[in-house]
């Protein structure tokens, strides 16, 4: 195999607008506006999903992710491959459900509902965490309530309870620090390719980068480029505070 190994990949990558204004963020937006979005969501896997092993769905929100152009958008990336990421959760979603025969990510919440220190909300079909692993300091996990594989699973039902979660939990991130906060969020579900992935549980990560104010940002530096990731406040103490976020827009008020 040799030291450097390298292979060619194929794929697609697309752009999706949330709204023809320019100043309109998520949290700033209707449920009905977000549900759209949704269903966009939905559309694109199932479109893109028959072509690609991994469908990639995400959003960098704020120049300080990288987010060059103002006007607030999501982002595709479809491919035949699993990048890394998602493989690595393909590994241990498969190992742990062979151990156990049921899904990590169900177990996990089954237990997260127990304790509750960590959740930030949830409605009939939703569950907003913030991990017990969580890395950055106001890091969230977004998961359904039901085994649901695939975004393209989910009921009619379900995607107006997500909309209505996305809406009122990032409206949390925006008045934590009254700012339009940013982050990078993506979804992970089941790869695309037709193979048997009943381990798999549908989620979104949410990385923000503030951690004390709207200017200081948590930077990975030192211990945590060269050891590893340090926690600035725990995972307990991020909920509490997001608990505590009002889910009417600072803006609004």
């Amino acid at each position: 195999m040799g030291l450097f190994r390298a292979q060619p990949v194929q794929g697609e990558s697309r752009v999706i607008c949330f709204s023809p204004k320019h100043n309109l963020t998520l949290p700033e937006m209707s449920v009905e506006q977000i549900g759209r979005v949704v269903n966009v969501w939905c559309e694109q896997l199932a479109e893109l999903g028959a072509r690609y092993r991994w469908v990639q769905i995400f959003e960098n929100k704020g120049t300080v992710m990288g987010c060059s152009n103002p006007h607030p958008h999501g982002q595709i990336w479809a491919g035949n491959f699993l990048p890394q990421c998602a493989e690595q959760e393909e590994e241990q979603q498969r190992n742990y459900f062979l151990r156990e025969r049921r899904p990590l990510l169900m177990d996990y919440l089954t237990k997260e509902l127990e304790l509750g220190a960590r959740i930030v909300e949830s409605n009939s079909h939703w569950v907003m965490l913030v991990p017990y692993w969580a890395t950055w300091p106001y890091e969230m996990l977004l998961l359904p309530r039901r085994h649901v594989k695939s975004m393209t699973d989910l009921k009619a039902e379900e995607r107006v309870s997500l909309s209505e979660i996305l809406k009122s939990s990032l409206t949390r991130y925006d008045n934590l620090f009254e700012c339009s906060f940013p982050y990078s969020m993506g979804w992970h579900g089941a790869p695309t390719d037709g193979g048997s992935y009943e381990h798999w549980q549908l989620h979104a990560h949410f990385y923000p980068p503030l951690l004390r104010s709207a200017t200081v940002k948590k930077f990975m530096v030192g211990y945590e480029m060269l050891g590893e990731p340090q926690r600035d406040i725990t995972p307990e103490q991020a909920a509490k505070r997001l608990q505590e976020m009002p889910t009417t827009h600072y803006k609004s008020r």
